[in-house]
């Protein structure tokens, strides 16, 4: 009973690290598409961004979970990510170049070596993983919703500048280090394997879901980005874009717990082919907006794709992967982020070209990913 009521205490601390850390981060994720353009990049440049923000930390994420599996250690990688995002905020205050902030975007995605680590700490100390990688997911979009308004009121109301938002980002950041100092863990077994031995040997239903996974994220990569463009050019308002990544972030942050907890009555499978399908009639009907209320209505909806998927993608593959969850959260991460960088740049192109062609292309890619999670094993999932 005590080892259960820390596990969730520590689970809220890390969710306390990951709510400050998001302030600071979605007070800088809606401006950085305009920030982008008002220093001259195009879509290609958006996407580039996109795709990096996973993408090229994926390489890093893996090394943390391997590395937290490899040493018994957990919470220093934590915190060492955090630092890293955290200077890496401080330094995209002097950017005077598109080409600056693809650089210092990849740069601070260097920091999410703490995710695997920090989902390895969840996934051991709960028994209902849905319901708490929902509860973690929950306050982190909380975080994320004060930040937008936050900005809404800087860059909306007050006409800040984009430098002065993401300096204000940056100090805010810090805060996310205090909680860490609090989370109780216990040091883990030393584990002497080969990180390829490994992955080698991986479960093939875990494989396939994480292929079946990567499907979906060449569709599904941070398409908010390009969705916050598309709203100001409908709108041609930049306080409205802000507004309706908010009311993403509310539904996100309301529905994730919820799905969560369905997830651990009915299984993974069947809550994350829900989401599967949403996303695809979000993608097409993006095809046919007609004006700002329909537009709203595709936001909530895929805000709603975000907290039936996100948290639950990682408890299925924390439940198949049974041992060293660091190292297989980590290749989950890392496949992912390097699909993110290829489904960014193909976006990007096919965003110059037009718009529609981008969100055919993604409607495409869901529904082919949803048959594909129909050959995923499910009983596995209703284990833990």
């Amino acid at each position: 009973m005590k080892k259960e009521v820390q596990g969730k205490r520590n689970v809220l601390k890390l969710g306390a690290s990951s709510l400050f850390n998001d302030i600071g981060a979605e007070m800088i994720t809606p401006i950085l598409p305009f920030f982008i353009t008002s220093l001259g990049g195009g879509g290609l440049a958006v996407g580039v961004v996109s795709g990096l923000r996973e993408g090229l930390s994926s390489l890093f994420k893996l090394i943390g979970g391997w590395a937290s599996d490899k040493t018994g250690k957990r919470k220093e990688f934590i915190l060492l990510g955090y630092i890293i995002s955290i200077i890496a905020r401080f330094l995209l205050f002097f950017s005077t170049s598109a080409l600056y902030i693809v650089s210092l975007v990849g740069i601070e995605r260097i920091g999410k070596m703490r995710d695997a680590p920090r989902d390895a700490i969840i996934a051991d100390s709960v028994e209902k993983k849905g319901k708490w990688f929902g509860v973690h997911q929950f306050m982190d979009n909380f975080g994320g919703i004060i930040g937008i308004i936050l900005v809404v009121i800087m860059f909306g109301i007050f006409s800040l500048s984009y430098q002065t938002i993401i300096l204000s980002a940056a100090i805010l950041s810090i805060f996310s280090l205090v909680p860490l100092f609090f989370v109780k863990t216990k040091k883990t077994k030393k584990e002497v394997f080969s990180i390829f031995a490994y992955l080698k040997h991986l479960d093939k239903n875990l494989k396939y879901f994480i292929f079946v996974s990567c499907v979906f994220t060449l569709a599904n990569f941070g398409l908010y980005m390009f969705l916050i463009l598309r709203a100001k050019e409908l709108t041609g308002s930049f306080v409205i874009p802000l507004v309706l990544y908010c009311l993403f972030h509310l539904v996100w942050a309301v529905f994730t717990i919820y799905f969560g907890e369905l997830s651990d009555k009915i299984g993974r499978k069947k809550v994350i082919l829900i989401g599967y399908i949403l996303f695809f009639l979000i993608s097409a009907g993006f095809l046919y907006e007609d004006g700002i209320f329909y537009l709203a209505f595709l936001f909530l909806g895929y805000g709603l794709v975000y907290a039936i998927t996100q948290s639950n993608q990682k408890a299925f593959v924390a439940d198949l992967a049974k041992e060293h969850r660091g190292t297989a959260l980590g290749f989950y991460y890392f496949v992912l982020g390097l699909v993110n960088i290829a489904a960014g740049i193909i976006a990007g192109i096919l965003w110059d070209i037009t718009p529609t062609s981008m969100f055919i292309y993604l409607a495409v890619i869901s529904f082919i990913s949803i048959i594909l999670l129909c050959f995923v094993k499910e009983d596995i999932s209703k284990e833990n």
